[in-house]
């Protein structure tokens, strides 16, 4: 959450000459309502039922860039299919800066009515993490650093030819 997955997501597909797409926004116009009302009127586990199938359908296309919502990879179906269907880049934000990036929208259900964000921000770090390094072929650190920068980075990785081991 905070990482910046949607502007370097869309940066990168602008270079590249992809589609861009965000999981969240896909959520959102297929069910014709934003994400906090469906945490709200179905709580979380019903928006991961939704992620799921969102994220099995948009992981079978090609020419794309996908941004998926934070916490897409708790679901172990997801992750494969992630994992399996494309390349992963997992944009590492430090807890200090995703609640910095994070203290200025108050559309983040996790988020919401919370008396510490930084306490809540802190177990979903805990909790993700790993599962973010279990599938992604590239690990960034966004800290510091803006879209641009770190769209390069990506494209460079990409670009370069595999070696043998």
């Amino acid at each position: 959450m905070g990482a910046g997955k949607t502007t370097v997501g869309k940066r990168l597909a602008e270079t590249r000459g992809l589609e861009f797409i965000d999981s969240d926004t896909e959520i959102e116009e297929r069910t014709g309502v934003d994400i906090p009302l469906i945490f709200e009127k179905e709580g979380e586990s019903g928006f991961r039922k939704r992620e799921r199938l969102v994220i099995a359908d948009l992981t079978q296309r090609s020419g794309i860039v996908l941004a998926t919502g934070g916490g897409a990879v708790l679901d172990a179906d997801s992750r494969q299919w992630l994992s399996a269907r494309g390349f992963v880049v997992y944009l590492h934000a430090s807890v200090d800066q995703q609640q910095h990036r994070t203290s200025r929208n108050d559309n983040r259900p996790l988020l919401q009515n919370v008396p510490d964000r930084r306490e809540v921000l802190q177990r979903l770090f805990e909790d993700r993490d790993p599962l973010y390094r279990e599938i992604a072929d590239l690990v960034i650190s966004t800290d510091g650093r803006n879209a641009r920068q770190l769209a390069r980075e990506i494209e460079d990785h990409i670009d370069r030819p595999a070696t043998a081991v």
